[in-house]
């Protein structure tokens, strides 16, 4: 399997950056993973750091390519639930770390994902979107219903009610698991946190990887930076790993 792929963190204008996000590539599979630290409890980024390690450590420890990714990517964030539960388990709930995640195995010819909260996995072919992760959260229950438009959930009073993340309450938190996903060449596939997606359009995101050359890490600067410009001042943590699938 041949891919590019390339990973980008910026702390924006906040005390401590608070999300993480990584790429493990292997002969024959790959995983992206984003995860970010819920700034409103305790140790956000402990239950980011714990919830990516514990993703990743699985990956690296099961055969590839992987027999079953979806039955992977369950257990997986099952596994990284549990344990930023157990960073604080005598914590009152509502001050216990917690953490959102959104995850995209890449092997073979196909992509699967799988996210909690509002970090994303974005699909793009040929500089359009193609599919995108639908967020556990009150402002995309507003868009899909109607109440809003998408362009009104960036600046939503209530955009950071997020209804599922890892950590929290022991029972397992509702996830988003994805079908499986035919790729084609020069398919990209993008994990992210909410201060990338939420200061940038979508159509700004799919049309900056439609110039083939162009190095992805560049791309991946030019975007975070100019989603912490659109945020101002007080821009959030910016994070995205992008996949393009070669071969």
């Amino acid at each position: 399997m041949r891919v590019e792929y390339a990973e980008l963190s910026l702390q924006g204008g906040r005390e401590s950056n608070q999300d993480r996000v990584s790429v493990a590539v292997a002969d024959e599979a790959a995983l992206l993973i984003a995860c970010d630290g819920m700034g409103g409890h305790a140790d956000g980024e402990r239950a980011a750091d714990i919830a990516q390690q514990t993703v990743v450590e699985r990956f690296w420890q099961t055969a590839q390519p992987l027999i079953d990714p979806l039955g992977f990517l369950h257990l997986a964030l099952g596994a990284a639930h549990a344990n930023v539960v157990g960073l604080a388990p005598r914590l009152p709930l509502e001050m216990r770390p917690r953490a959102t995640c959104a995850v995209c195995v890449v092997q073979q010819t196909s992509a699967y994902w799988a996210h909690v909260g509002d970090s994303r996995v974005y699909h793009l072919r040929a500089g359009r979107l193609r599919e995108r992760t639908r967020d556990h959260s009150h402002v995309e229950l507003l868009m899909r219903e109607g109440v809003i438009s998408a362009g009104q959930m960036q600046n939503h009073p209530m955009r950071n009610f997020v209804e599922s993340c890892l950590g929290g309450e022991a029972l397992l938190p509702e996830m988003a698991l994805s079908p499986r996903r035919a790729l084609q060449p020069d398919d990209l596939l993008l994990v992210c946190t909410d201060g990338f997606w939420a200061n940038l359009d979508e159509q700004v995101i799919a049309g900056a990887f439609s110039a083939l050359g162009l190095p992805l890490r560049d791309t991946l600067a030019a975007l975070s930076a100019q989603a912490v410009l659109n945020a101002g001042g007080g821009s959030d943590n910016t994070s995205v790993a992008a996949l393009r699938f070669l071969e």
